[in-house]
């Protein structure tokens, strides 16, 4: 019995040695997934918050700015260019849409070489 056990020793090294690799992709993978996950919540909570602004009357500029300032935490920032408001002016009992496009989110573990493209929309309902 001890001889079999001294021929399969460093068997255990090398399974290790094949499995690690493929474990530190999916821990990458989950890792990538949530801060891609956590940034469309931003995106579209951010929407929400221009939307509701520009709703409650706030001029196009100041709906902007309020999307912008919703999202803190977000890196790279959002800008007033990601931010899409229509329609310019809103009037009681017509709709307001708020858009982000065009947010490119950088990946950390360089699976996705060219970033992710993410964009949120909220529509409301002017109030008076």
């Amino acid at each position: 019995m001890r001889g079999m056990r001294g021929d399969e020793r460093g068997a255990v090294a090398v399974e290790f040695a094949l499995v690690v690799p493929v474990l530190l992709m999916v821990i990458f993978a989950i890792v990538e997934f949530g801060l891609i996950y956590n940034a469309q919540i931003q995106v579209t909570a951010s929407a929400r918050e221009g939307a509701r602004a520009a709703a409650l009357g706030a001029p196009l500029a100041q709906a902007k700015s309020t999307a912008v300032a919703a999202a803190p935490s977000l890196s790279p920032a959002l800008t007033a260019e990601n931010v899409s408001v229509s329609p310019a002016s809103c009037a009681p009992g017509t709709n307001v849409t708020v858009t982000i496009v065009n947010y490119r989110l950088n990946s950390i573990s360089g699976m996705f070489t060219g970033g992710i493209e993410l964009s949120g929309k909220a529509v409301m309902r002017c109030g008076a």
